[in-house]
């Protein structure tokens, strides 16, 4: 991408988007394209087309979506399929009607049988049945992947799809129950620890194990795609490493300085027992990611606090 192309990022505000904004910007690219929800509703078909027979953009990130955690997923199925799926189709159909050069979707981990080989190699992709708790969001991902394909078959179009695994960082939704994992953490051990709690109570029994990829190596990870990939094949997104949940409440207690115990709500569901990538894919190309889990959890931790008034419970 020359660096006065004009780029669209759209989903900017969300914590994926936002992460490829401020590595452009860091890389000097200078003509970048943005709308707000109120601005544009990608859900509307007309309202995107107009938005791209007006633009032109060159580039397109699709980093918008309706996402959640296991919660969420579970308490607004069809929101979840129905919203992403129109997204997606708006944005890739008139991205490529209207002359885009190179159009980068991302997907989500979640795309993968519930019982994928570990690590999850882009092979097994519909190889199985999926994760009950996220079927939804998973299919209108895996629909995403298989527009961009035959939109590259039938037209040319060169769309791309990078798949990354559980992210986080500054700007995550920290909003207890419909946020995921680590952000749900922090912000519990971080009000237990402001109330004097005793314990804090996490869901499930700790046992499944998950990656977790800061954004600002999605960021990274995203541009360089955009700059070194052009391919009908997905590439996973990770770090190659995982940890249980169980390990991840532990080091976010210890970050905190919550000095109660852990225990456990077993009523609640643990998900998929294990969602770890297979990065080779994007090793062979070039790129992996730098910035450690402790350094990560660190880093959001502050972030959080210095932004926790405007959380919403």
């Amino acid at each position: 991408m020359q660096r006065d192309a004009k780029i669209y990022v759209a989903g900017h505000r969300g914590l994926a988007g936002g992460s490829v904004l401020r590595r452009l910007r860091q890389l000097g690219y200078s003509n970048l394209l943005t709308k707000t929800h109120a601005d544009l509703d990608l859900v509307d078909q007309n309202s995107v087309d107009a938005f791209f027979a007006a633009e032109k953009p060159e580039y397109v990130f699709l980093a918008a979506a309706k996402v959640g955690g296991i919660h969420a997923n579970n308490a607004y199925p069809a929101e979840f399929i129905r919203d992403n799926l129109a997204i997606q189709t708006n944005v890739i159909h008139s991205a490529w009607k209207h002359g885009a050069k190179k159009l980068l979707f991302l997907g989500s981990s979640c795309i993968y049988p519930k019982h994928a080989p570990q690590p999850m190699p882009e092979s097994c992709l519909l190889s199985g049945p999926l994760e009950p708790t996220n079927e939804w969001y998973a299919i209108a991902k895996i629909a995403g992947i298989k527009m961009c394909q035959a939109y590259r078959r039938q037209y040319g179009f060169d769309a791309i799809s990078a798949m990354p695994t559980n992210l986080y960082g500054p700007g995550d939704n920290f909003h207890l129950e419909n946020s995921h994992v680590m952000p749900a953490l922090i912000r519990k051990f971080h009000e237990a620890k402001a109330r004097g709690d005793r314990e804090v109570v996490m869901w499930g029994t700790g046992a499944p194990r998950r990656e977790f990829l800061h954004v600002d190596d999605l960021g990274d990870a995203l541009v360089f795609l955009m700059d070194n990939y052009s391919g009908e094949d997905f590439v996973n997104v990770g770090v190659g490493d995982d940890v249980t949940i169980r390990e991840l409440a532990e080091l976010i207690r210890e970050v905190v300085g919550f000095e109660g115990v852990i225990t456990q709500d077993l009523r609640k569901p643990d998900g998929t027992p294990r969602k770890l990538m297979d990065v080779s894919r994007l090793t062979a190309l070039g790129w992996s990611a730098r910035i450690g889990l402790r350094e990560g959890v660190k880093e959001t931790y502050r972030w959080f606090i210095e932004n926790q008034d405007g959380f919403r419970r």
